[in-house]
């Protein structure tokens, strides 16, 4: 990169293209416009965008933008360079914690065990793969139940922790995978996958580069033999997951596997995953959909007779989206 008077200039050079100042301003979670702004003096960033606006530059360049941050805001980077070429510390998930989930798994009522279980169980995992919040998005894919006697067609994302540039609660997450995912294919092979870099050509295994997502890794959700879903792990950051932070990874999708009852476990003979359209075209689909079939179910003679759940009645809803999206 040709050199730069101060990190406005460095950053104009840097987010010059279209396409790179649109990658960079997903990153971040802000608007293309923003990034120009900074660029011209017009406003400045927060030292969290900082944070990731650095992390978001070539390894090779971000010694040098840090330097010219310096001459505006002299010690913010102290330490940064290392903080940020160094790979995150592992250690392992704490003792404390495991005694915790299973003090909630025994106390906690059945109804709110799996969604109080999962959400203590994220909360922690993001913080613990993510300590300098680069940015780290964690979904559970989970097996869609079948209707009758088929098999299980597809995985349902609706659970998940973020943070910047992903939303907290992971909620335009929401959707149905099948055999083109990464999740679909560590369900069906029982192993820990990990890709490196999205954006390189070549990869051996499905996955599609979603937004701000470089690099991902996803362990199956298992016990004894069957299996209830995957854990997915997304980053900003090429080359994030480590072999350290592979096995955290996993230890996580071990945990969750405790939040499930029995029968969300499937042998893996009875799943066959179709194939589905991407995010954008269901995004669109479900927003139609969704609140009509719910409000179809919860209509239809003898419900109030029988009560449904909203649980058992949002299944119903997925479960129909599910078919319209396979046809």
């Amino acid at each position: 990169m040709e050199q730069a008077g101060d990190w406005r200039e460095l950053l104009r050079v840097y987010i010059a293209s279209p396409q790179e100042r649109l990658r960079v301003a997903n990153v971040l979670g802000v608007r293309p416009i923003t990034l120009a702004r900074w660029a011209n003096g017009e406003s400045l960033p927060r030292q969290r965008n900082l944070h990731q606006l650095i992390a978001a530059f070539p390894p090779a360049d971000r010694a040098t933008f840090i330097a010219l941050l310096e001459r505006d805001m002299p010690g913010f980077g102290a330490g940064l360079v290392e903080e940020l070429e160094e790979p995150v510390e592992v250690v392992d998930i704490p003792v404390e914690f495991y005694r915790r989930v299973l003090q909630t798994r025994a106390t906690a009522p059945g109804s709110l065990n799996r969604s109080s279980l999962c959400d203590l169980i994220l909360q922690q995992a993001l913080k613990h793969l993510d300590p300098h919040r680069l940015g780290l998005g964690i979904s559970i894919a989970r097996c869609l139940p079948p209707t009758n006697d088929e098999p299980v067609r597809s995985l349902l994302i609706d659970m998940g922790r973020g943070s910047a540039p992903w939303e907290p609660n992971m909620a335009g997450e929401t959707m149905l995978l099948g055999v083109e995912s990464l999740a679909a294919y560590v369900v069906i092979s029982g192993y820990l996958v990990a890709i490196a870099n999205l954006q390189e050509e070549g990869n051996r295994y499905p996955a599609s580069l979603a937004a701000w997502e470089q690099s991902v890794a996803a362990a199956p959700i298992a016990w004894e033999g069957r299996v209830a879903g995957a854990f997915v792990v997304s980053s900003t950051q090429i080359n994030y997951f480590t072999p350290q932070l592979q096995q955290l990874v996993s230890d996580y999708a071990n945990l969750i596997a405790l939040t499930l009852h029995p029968e969300q476990f499937y042998d893996p003979q009875h799943i066959r995953f179709g194939l589905f359209p991407s995010q954008q075209e269901q995004g669109a689909h479900i927003a139609v959909r969704f609140r009509q079939l719910l409000l179809e179910i919860l209509k239809r003679p003898g419900t109030s007779q029988q009560y449904i759940g909203v649980i058992q009645a949002e299944q119903l809803v997925w479960q129909q989206i599910e078919k319209e999206l396979l046809q």
